[in-house]
């Protein structure tokens, strides 16, 4: 014990040393991978606009307030969307940095005077105007929408600690920080476009030229021989050939940066066996169902995917497969379990009554809650003020003033709480309780999720039978049985398939079918033919060419990838490039070789004779459009060559198709229809208009240098 003892007092020092050593390059490690807060080397740029940073807060701000508009909206935001609403902020920000350039340097701005008058003054904005303008008179309050924007100054500038609504703080910083912005952003833009508008002019000669142009039809006699004629063998496409085409043309063939994979798919979707097992589980609670009193509670206890409507829908409303079966069952009778898509059900019949389909009614709503479910108004100070509505309406007040004036309804209130005819569904219960089992003429006071209505059902149409139905529905699913075979399967094939070669060589040994993403961008969230899986992009854009992926859980499928291609940003590669530029080039080859050996005959017969091929006709070509000669816009422009009027044949065409040669028989004109010539110059100048500002906006994208590091932060 002595020897370890010392052995431990003397080693201290070393022990000690040596945990200090490996802290320090633990913290230096992470350092030079960029996440260590100690030296602060992690990146907030999402990306750069000719050298302008745009920060992830900023960017990541604007995707939440988006986020939030289609939450409020009730739109669900899946990954798809996200990316969606991503892509539309990052194009947006874009924009905005390049418009903001042009703006300064023609030096628009917004002068305070001018943004004040967009709020308070004569050019106030339509949300402005209409939220402070008398509805009796018409007239906007000017002096009510200063006093409501100074109020919301105050609020902002006091801040959120001090503020004892979090509510109206965040209104107010929404409309300085966004809505300010926004405002003049909006009138900055208005400013470009007319200087953009007032640039585009299309004078009369012009509309006269194209209408004169327009009008012109030819008739042609034509040999075509096909560029099929040729085998493709005999026109080989070599990488250097179009290396050199790609040369020539470089603005055609820019690339982002981007990675391709294949991929093999293992389906853990639910089987035959799992269906039937539901089946059965459901045989047996429906047992228990018919016994049921609270159908509510039951079906939450049970789990059921389509939650209970306890109310009553017409017959011509149900539209599922089943539906006499269930009609015939007697009350507290069930049926099922059946098929329905991709779930089975069982469904229970509660009752039966007559009841208008449609409802007419006309309601003054004091809310208590908002559209967010959030509490706007005491329950107690709501049922008072109802009140004082019914003692009102019921002592002669006029119910369109008082809706007006009270309900918060804001959808119907301008037209006295009048909600048109609708559906049971359309309402919430409490609601369609009272309108669909009332009568014409009753009027009540009803309490609901929103807050209180007072309620006139105004008309009831075609009653016909109603059936109040519970349904326990459950989705199949696969089995943990069924999801483990596939995920085993799908292992087993990345266990062995560790190089591009193993992958093929794999996917041919056991029958799969090897399937194509291409061009996957770094900040993409969605994979070609398969969905959104963030993990999976993240996965391609970390590995290196050839690398074979894990298995990846996408929907009801395991996925096992292999990085297929590297695409850097810059022109494409021959290899990138060869699809769509080697049939340019065949045909070219092609087009030679027809022209060597045709040569030049002296008519259109020798060339029908040179070719093997018949003469054609076509009547009518016009010259404002190719269809007609199948788009080749090389013989519809030959047909309408002054030079070749009165030849017996043109010199040879390389066509889309194939290799022409053409015999103008006649060329002349149709009566000009178009009519007025003011008015075609008007819609010409209004067509450059709207094409103006996106084409200069592409332009300016293609001149800045854009840097989008987005795929990192996500």
């Amino acid at each position: 014990m002595s020897i370890i003892q010392q052995i431990r007092d003397k080693a201290a020092w070393l022990v000690f040393g040596l945990i200090a050593l490996s802290l320090v390059g633990f913290l230096l490690m992470d350092a030079f991978v960029g996440r260590s807060k100690l030296f602060g080397n992690r990146s907030t740029v999402v990306g750069e606009i000719d050298g302008q940073k745009i920060e992830y807060t900023s960017f990541e701000q604007q995707v939440n307030d988006q986020e939030e508009q289609y939450k409020q909206n009730k739109v669900a935001i899946n990954e798809a969307m996200q990316q969606n609403i991503r892509d539309n902020v990052w194009n947006q920000m874009v924009e905005d940095a390049l418009l903001n350039s042009d703006y300064a340097s023609l030096g628009l701005e917004v002068s305070d005077k001018e943004l004040n008058d967009m709020l308070v003054g004569a050019d106030a904005t339509p949300d402005i105007k209409r939220a402070f303008t008398d509805p009796k008179t018409g007239i906007f309050n000017s002096q009510e929408a200063a006093a409501q924007i100074n109020n919301l100054r105050n609020i902002y500038k006091t801040g959120p600690k001090k503020n004892t609504d979090p509510r109206q703080y965040d209104g107010a910083r929404r409309f300085f920080e966004e809505g300010i912005p926004q405002l003049i952003k909006m009138r900055l833009r208005e400013k470009y476009m007319a200087i953009l508008s007032n640039s585009s002019y299309v004078p009369k000669w012009m509309i006269e030229k194209m209408n004169a142009d327009n009008s012109q039809l030819a008739s042609i006699s034509y040999v075509s021989t096909p560029y099929f004629t040729i085998p493709d063998s005999a026109a080989k496409v070599t990488d250097a050939e179009i290396e050199d085409y790609i040369t020539q043309h470089q603005d055609r063939y820019r690339q982002q940066e981007s990675r391709s994979i294949a991929y093999v798919t293992f389906d853990a979707s639910p089987n035959a066996s799992d269906s039937a097992k539901l089946r059965q589980q459901l045989t047996e609670i429906s047992k228990d169902f018919v016994q049921a009193t609270d159908i509510q509670a039951f079906l939450g206890r049970m789990g059921s995917e389509q939650p209970y409507f306890d109310g009553y829908l017409g017959k011509a409303r149900i539209q599922i497969p089943v539906k006499d079966s269930i009609f015939a069952l007697p009350k507290g009778g069930v049926y099922g379990p059946y098929l329905d898509g991709g779930s089975y059900s069982i469904a229970k019949f509660v009752d039966e009554k007559t009841m208008p389909d449609s409802v007419s009614a006309r309601h003054i709503l004091i809310a208590t809650t908002n559209q967010q479910g959030q509490p706007i108004l005491e329950d107690s100070v709501a049922k008072k003020r109802i009140d004082s509505v019914q003692y009102l309406l019921e002592h002669g007040a006029n119910w369109d003033s008082v809706a007006l004036k009270y309900s918060d309804d804001g959808g119907s209130k301008e037209k006295g709480g009048n909600l048109g005819y609708f559906t049971g569904e359309r309402m919430v219960p409490e609601f369609a309780g009272f309108a669909f089992n009332g009568k014409k003429g009753d009027k009540k006071i009803v309490k609901s999720q929103y807050g209180y209505h007072y309620i006139e059902i105004l008309d009831q149409k075609n009653f016909e039978p109603a059936y109040k139905i519970a349904y326990l529905s459950r989705k199949i699913e696969q089995s943990p049985e069924t999801d483990q075979a596939a995920s085993g399967l799908a292992s087993q094939f990345a266990g062995e398939s560790r190089d591009a070669k193993a992958f093929d060589d794999n996917v041919q040994k056991y029958h799969l079918q090897k399937q194509l993403a291409p061009d996957i961008t770094p900040a993409e969230f969605t994979v070609p033919g398969l969905g959104p899986n963030r993990q999976l992009v993240r996965w391609v854009y970390e590995s290196d060419l050839g690398k074979v992926s894990d298995p990846y859980g996408i929907g009801d499928k395991y996925v096992v990838a292999v990085v297929t291609e590297i695409n850097k940003e810059g022109v494409m590669t021959a290899a990138k490039g060869r699809n769509q530029i080697e049939p340019i080039l065949r045909n070219k080859k092609k087009a030679e070789q027809i022209i060597k050996k045709e040569g030049s005959p002296a008519s259109l017969d020798a060339a029908a004779t040179a070719s093997g091929q018949p003469i054609q006709h076509a009547d009518s070509v016009l010259f404002a459009s190719a269809r007609n000669m199948g788009q080749e816009q090389k013989i519809v422009g030959a047909s309408f060559d002054k030079q070749l009027v009165g030849k017996p044949v043109s010199p040879a065409i390389a066509g889309n198709t194939g290799v022409f040669f053409i015999k103008i028989e006649n060329v002349s004109a149709m009566a000009n229809l178009n009519g007025d010539l003011q008015q075609q110059r008007f819609m010409q100048e209004q067509q450059q208009r709207s094409q103006v500002y996106q084409g200069l906006v592409e332009s300016l994208r293609k001149l800045a240098t854009l840097k989008d590091y987005r795929g990192k932060f996500f």
